[in-house]
């Protein structure tokens, strides 16, 4: 698929989403960034795919409503005249010993993680369709798409984002009679936390096989080639640097 003069919406805008935002303006898409909290990062990759061009706006929005999704999906279509990119890219990444765990830390998740994902799929796949097809592009994570667990404190976490990959896998099937392809990615060791120390970031890096964080682009690069490919649906694709082969 062509992606100039397409409508993206990118959904969790925070670091990668912004610079995902910026690479499909740069070939010609208008892009709506959604957010929670992330209010100020939104605003300014706005105004930076808007100084490329491009139109583009940012709208806070609970993802885990089914009423504020299709309000955003509306709104969206009513100002750029449809979708045809989804990229859902809203996330949470929380530790907590399981027996410590509690209803709520499962919900906010499940509701982040994969609720969020379906709700937006669910609320794109008809603009999609009136449109003649479209792409649908969500995260999951490199130790979920490697099928096994590899460490403690993320049993809410793993468990949605392995639920991510089976929603890409069913809404592959679903929608391709409507040429809406649904692909997902399972990012590894992109970008270091703020808060990581150096021994940590050393650690990351020696148990990385390339040795070193990927960076913003290399989730964009992937990204794009998802749009642009009209054969590859219902794949999820670990951009890890080859830490599940370690």
């Amino acid at each position: 698929m062509e992606i100039h003069n397409k409508v993206a919406v990118i959904t969790g805008t925070k670091r990668i989403g912004s610079v995902v935002g910026v690479q499909l303006a740069e070939r010609g898409a208008d892009v709506a960034l959604t957010y929670n909290r992330s209010k100020e990062e939104a605003e300014e990759t706005t105004r930076t795919i808007r100084s490329q061009g491009r139109k583009a706006m940012s709208l806070q929005a609970d993802l885990s409503q089914d009423s504020e999704v299709r309000a955003l999906v509306q709104h969206v279509t009513r100002e750029f005249g449809g979708i045809d990119i989804l990229v859902n890219m809203a996330s949470i990444y929380r530790s907590k010993p399981f027996l410590e765990t509690t209803e709520a830390d499962w919900d906010a998740n499940m509701n982040a993680n994969l609720k969020s994902a379906y709700l937006c799929a669910k609320a794109v796949a008809r603009v999609m369709q009136a449109r003649g097809g479209g792409r649908i592009i969500n995260f999951a994570d490199w130790i979920a798409a490697s099928g096994r667990p590899r460490y403690k404190g993320f049993v809410e976490y793993y468990v949605s984002k392995v639920g991510v990959i089976g929603l890409t896998e069913s809404l592959a099937l679903e929608l391709a009679p409507y040429n809406i392809l649904v692909n997902a990615i399972a990012p590894g060791p992109i970008l270091a936390p703020p808060d990581l120390s150096e021994e940590e970031n050393l650690a990351v890096r020696k148990a990385t096989p390339l040795g070193r964080w990927g960076g913003e682009l290399e989730i964009a690069k992937v990204v794009i080639s998802l749009v642009e490919s009209d054969f590859i649906t219902g794949e999820c694709i670990r951009v890890d640097g080859g830490r599940h082969v370690s």
